[in-house]
C-alpha cells in the first residue's frame, strides 16, 4: 500500500561492497552527486548539508523505511554524511522488527540492493542540459527499495545470470521515471 506523504523521491544503488554483516549493520550510498537519474534529476554537492545541519541541531535523526512507508520503520541510521561522492548512510537493522528481518534476508540473497531518498525541494534550478540540478534538498528519510531509480550506483549482481534482473530493474527505473515526469507535470 502507497503511501502519500507527499516527498520526493531520488533512487541509487548501494556502494560496491554492501553486504548485510552479522549484525544487521548496512552501509552504502543513497545518493551520488553528479549523477543524471531516470527522472533528468541531478543531486549537487553540498544540497543536503542544511538539511543535515537543521536535524543535528534539533537532535532528530534520518528515518530507516522499508519501501517509503512511513508505517514501516525497519532500522536506525547511525550515520548519514555527505562526502565528495555523495551521500552515505550506515546503519542497523532491527532484528526485533519482522521487516527488518526480512530486509536483512533478501538483502543476503541479493534480492534487494537499492537505496532511495525522501525528500522535498528546497532549491532547484534547470542546468545547461535541461536537467533539474537539485542544490539544496530536506532529506526526511532514506529507504531500501527494490528498483533504485540511480542505474550508474548499482552493485555487482549476487547471482550468475542476472540479464533478466537487469531488465526488469531497468524498465522499472523508467516506469518510475515516467511517473516522476508526469507528477512534475
Amino acid at each position: 500500500m502507497e503511501h502519500d506523504t507527499g516527498l520526493e523521491h531520488k533512487f541509487a544503488r548501494f556502494g560496491d561492497a554492501v553486504a548485510v554483516e552479522d549484525d544487521g549493520i548496512i552501509s552504502g550510498y543513497a545518493s551520488l552527486f553528479g549523477a543524471v537519474d531516470q527522472g533528468n534529476d541531478v543531486v549537487a554537492p553540498g544540497a543536503y548539508k542544511a538539511s543535515l545541519e537543521a536535524l543535528s541541531a534539533r537532535g532528530a535523526t534520518v528515518k530507516m523505511l522499508w519501501q517509503h512507508d512511513p508505517a514501516q520503520p525497519i532500522g536506525i541510521w547511525d550515520e548519514v554524511r555527505e562526502d565528495a561522492r555523495g551521500l552515505w548512510v550506515s546503519g542497523r537493522l532491527l532484528d526485533s522488527v519482522e521487516k527488518g528481518r526480512e530486509a536483512a534476508a533478501l538483502i543476503r540473497a541479493g534480492a534487494i540492493d537499492g537505496l532511495s531518498i525522501g525528500y522535498r525541494t528546497r532549491k532547484a534550478t534547470k542546468n545547461t542540459e535541461g536537467q533539474r540540478l537539485l542544490t539544496e534538498l530536506e532529506l526526511w528519510e532514506v529507504s531500501l527499495v527494490t528498483f533504485p531509480m540511480l542505474p550508474s550506483a548499482r552493485v555487482a549482481a549476487k547471482s550468475e545470470d542476472s540479464g533478466l534482473e537487469d531488465t526488469l530493474r531497468d524498465m522499472a527505473a523508467a516506469f518510475a521515471g515516467a511517473r516522476a515526469d508526469l507528477a512534475r507535470r
